[in-house]
């Protein structure tokens, strides 16, 4: 039995917004998975179908087995969210609120509390007001808070938006070891590139509420061969690329986003390349491929900016 199973999920708001448009994956038990894309890509709100907290228009998605829509207090019994926005309390104590939580549940057991705090470094913090932590404090808490209850499932949503780079850093560490030490499947949604990177086995792309690839980071970064070349021209690059297709000097893998071409060589040199240009190219480089460069050779539009 999949851990996760979406099956054409689909979701769509009033004035016909569609935010989710029949999206299909499946999650191993076990398995780290993410679903990577921009804000408005429809990461949250396809977290939101999984979790309960929205309801699907079409489709159908299981949790555990459990039927989001037709079993959602089974769905919710096996699995648990941290989301973007902070849910603990800040007046109270960490403590305090790992407890509320476990107590709600009927989960979680004073040992079972313990050893949350320490795998997830709060053991300092823990009896001290929410409101004295710091973002990265909360976010650890909030993971320590969602596991109380012994979940199959984790749901992270964007877990480290708006940490500074040190924390976030260390968020990342924390959350990657989580299933070192217990049997926990992760879904987690990011615009983070290194984040999709570093903690999933595989990586789902979404973009503009579809999945337009699916596989492990090496796999997807494979695609694009062990070098890329990149450069910039002052007319118009996507004639410039349809000339270096025409020469068989690109591939359908390349790919132009605003003055840059970018051109996986795929065993060419970049002189090559470079030699079948009629404009003259500035600003040129060859480098190892990113999953940016995935992604926009996917969607033709930069991570950051795409909606």
């Amino acid at each position: 039995m999949h851990a996760i199973q979406a099956q054409s999920l689909t979701k769509t708001y009033p004035g016909q917004v569609e935010a989710v448009k029949g999206v299909d994956f499946e999650v191993e038990a076990g398995e780290v998975f993410g679903l990577l894309g921009p804000n408005g890509a429809g990461k949250s709100t396809t977290v939101g179908m999984l979790t309960t907290t929205i309801v699907p228009t079409g489709g159908r998605a299981l949790v555990g087995g459990y039927d989001v829509a037709k079993q959602p207090l089974l769905a919710r019994a096996v699995s648990s969210v941290v989301f973007q926005e902070a849910v603990v309390d800040r007046s109270l104590t960490g403590r305090a609120n790992i407890e509320l939580h476990a107590r709600l549940w009927g989960a979680g057991s004073q040992r079972r509390i313990q050893e949350l705090t320490d795998a997830l470094g709060l053991a300092e913090l823990i009896d001290r007001p929410v409101s004295s932590y710091s973002g990265g404090e909360r976010r650890r808490l909030e993971i320590a808070r969602a596991l109380v209850s012994e979940p199959a499932v984790l749901f992270l949503d964007e877990p480290t938006v708006g940490l500074d780079p040190r924390i976030r850093h260390e968020l990342l560490d924390v959350i990657a070891g989580l299933r070192a030490r217990q049997e926990l499947t992760i879904l987690v949604t990011t615009h983070y590139l290194d984040e999709a990177e570093r903690l999933c086995d595989r990586v789902a792309i979404v973009h503009r509420g579809t999945i337009v690839a699916l596989d492990s980071p090496r796999a997807l970064l494979a695609k694009l061969g062990s070098e890329i070349l990149e450069f910039r021209v002052a007319g118009d690059p996507h004639s410039a690329l349809a000339a270096l297709r025409l020469k068989r000097l690109a591939s359908t893998d390349a790919f132009a986003v605003g003055a840059r071409v970018t051109v996986p060589l795929h065993g060419q040199t970049a002189a090559d390349v470079l030699a079948g240009l009629d404009a003259h190219p500035a600003e040129i480089s060859t480098r190892v491929p990113t999953l940016d460069d995935v992604y926009l050779q996917l969607t033709g539009a930069e991570l950051a900016d795409a909606a």
